[in-house]
């Protein structure tokens, strides 16, 4: 909104929104607008929440036994203190002619609610277990194929339906309309990916905010046409406006880790969850950097595929490899303490970053 401002520098005396026309400039202010909103409104969105909620989120009866003592009556939905001021940062100071960005808000917005009314059922029902897990995943699917498909309609015809390879500049593979599936499930499962994240306080929004602090620079450089060309990258016009609704998420996540640090005063639940990894799915599928993200957000990958290994190894052989899963847990189980875990996949999920930076150059 703020962008159109920018049109008024004619004027001399109005110069200074010049400034404004600057993705640089308008994607820091993002970051300072989202992390101030959250300041302002977050402390009564959690006093709220607690009366709201009363006996806060239940905690699940076969996780680790101390989280039912230390977690007990913490309030969930907190996913509402992230996209408040995230989505309200973007729409201020993001180019909203720009349909990159609306194609990210819907799958913000589309994943903010359907985790909302996970997290309304689990407190209403009192149950760790919330919507029917088919009914979720079809929907989020869903969502997650329309937006493959506006952005499939958005890009260029040479680019509409590839998928690029990292390291490899000249292999671009060409999907068609089964690249609709190929975005869906990359959108989908970085939802769930982040949502199996989710369980020890703060582990799930820095590497999120790494992720997306990552993205933000590639997107800049996949949006502009110099820096793509050198770096023998593909050019994807238009989507450098990304950078801005990226920005404004670190801001926002900044907001709420002041309040998710340990011990966490609200938990972000689904409501926060599935957006954040819808996020950085539609922003991958969009910047033709699918594969990449599995690279920059390995740490939720991870912690997917543990899941995935205890359900089968344990239907197949009534085994199960881990202590518990996801991974986060079988270290709680170890001995290792919530905040050695956290620190230390903090730390994971930076190398992974630059490693993901990495592939920009090396072709």
């Amino acid at each position: 909104m703020l962008y159109y401002l920018s049109l008024l520098t004619q004027m001399e005396e109005l110069a200074f929104f010049r400034l404004f026309r600057y993705l640089t400039f308008r994607s820091g202010a993002a970051v300072v607008t989202a992390l101030l909103i959250a300041f302002l409104i977050n402390p009564m969105l959690i006093r709220w929440l607690k009366v709201k909620q009363g006996k806060g989120q239940p905690i699940r009866a076969d996780g680790p036994a101390r989280h039912i003592v230390e977690k007990a009556g913490t309030p969930t939905m907190g996913g509402i203190l992230i996209l408040i001021p995230w989505i309200g940062a973007t729409l201020l100071w993001a180019n909203l002619s720009n349909p990159y960005v609306w194609i990210a808000l819907l799958v913000v917005g589309s994943f903010g609610l359907l985790g909302f009314l996970d997290d309304y059922y689990k407190v209403t029902k009192r149950t760790s277990d919330g919507l029917s897990s088919k009914s979720r995943i079809l929907i989020e699917f869903a969502v997650a194929a329309l937006a493959t498909w506006l952005i499939m309609r958005v890009q260029a015809p040479d680019l509409s339906g590839i998928l690029t390879v990292p390291f490899l500049k000249t292999v671009l593979l060409p999907f068609g309309l089964f690249f609709l599936v190929v975005g869906g499930f990359v959108i989908a499962g970085a939802a769930n990916a982040v949502n199996f994240t989710d369980g020890l306080d703060g582990l799930a929004i820095v590497p999120v905010m790494i992720a997306a602090a990552t993205f933000t620079l590639i997107v800049y450089l996949v949006g502009n046409e110099v820096f793509a060309a050198y770096l023998q990258i593909p050019y994807v016009a238009h989507t450098g406006e990304l950078a801005v609704f990226l920005a404004a998420l670190v801001g926002a996540g900044l907001g709420f880790l002041w309040y998710n640090a340990p011990p966490a005063a609200i938990f972000m639940g689904d409501t926060g969850s599935l957006p954040l990894g819808g996020a950085l799915g539609v922003v991958a599928v969009a910047a033709k950097h699918e594969i990449v993200l599995a690279l920059v957000g390995g740490l939720f990958v991870v912690e997917t595929v543990s899941v995935i290994v205890q359900v089968v190894s344990f239907k197949l052989t009534g085994k199960r490899v881990f202590r518990m899963a996801p991974i986060h847990h079988h270290y709680e189980q170890l001995g290792w303490t919530e905040p050695t875990i956290v620190i230390r996949f903090w730390i994971v999920a930076v190398v992974l970053a630059l490693l993901g930076l990495a592939t920009l150059k090396l072709r």
